[in-house]
């Protein structure tokens, strides 16, 4: 509701609580129809969301220079590579938040995640020895550690 309020333009009274009427009646459906599952607000793991979005951040920043290094110099960088690793996580949700996040990272990429096993395909061997050393693996077991 809010991003349409900010992209159309339109702030009046009627239009916005027809949106806000709008948004209600399609929450009410989504829970009579039970689609709405459990998992997609972890509340109690924000204040760890938020470290480990700088911690990411910092790393997409770092991938960012590696890959314009490839570009630049493909022949002194460039070193392709598909490799397993594993997911030490409980859940569904850390083991997609994992994925996800090798994929965010620039110059690597999740091919396929199966059980435990993370398949993964780097540009740089930087890039591929950053997800070996495990640090990521550990930053995202620890935030979805229950308190």
């Amino acid at each position: 509701m809010a991003v349409w309020l900010l992209l159309s333009g339109h702030y009046t009274v009627l239009i916005t609580s027809f949106g806000v009427a709008s948004c209600l009646f399609s929450a009410l459906i989504a829970y009579r129809m039970d689609v709405i599952d459990r998992e997609s607000h972890p509340l109690h793991l924000w204040p760890r969301v938020i470290v480990y979005w700088g911690w990411l951040l910092v790393e997409i920043y770092k991938a960012n220079i590696d890959v314009a290094k490839c570009v630049l110099f493909p022949k002194k960088y460039l070193r392709p590579s598909l490799f397993e690793t594993k997911a030490s996580q409980k859940t569904d949700l850390g083991k997609v938040i994992y994925a996800n996040s090798i994929t965010l990272t620039p110059g690597t990429v999740t091919v396929d995640l199966d059980g435990d096993v993370i398949l993964v395909h780097a540009l740089t061997k930087g890039g591929a020895d950053g997800i070996k050393t495990g640090d990521m693996d550990q930053r995202v077991t620890r935030l979805m550690e229950e308190s």
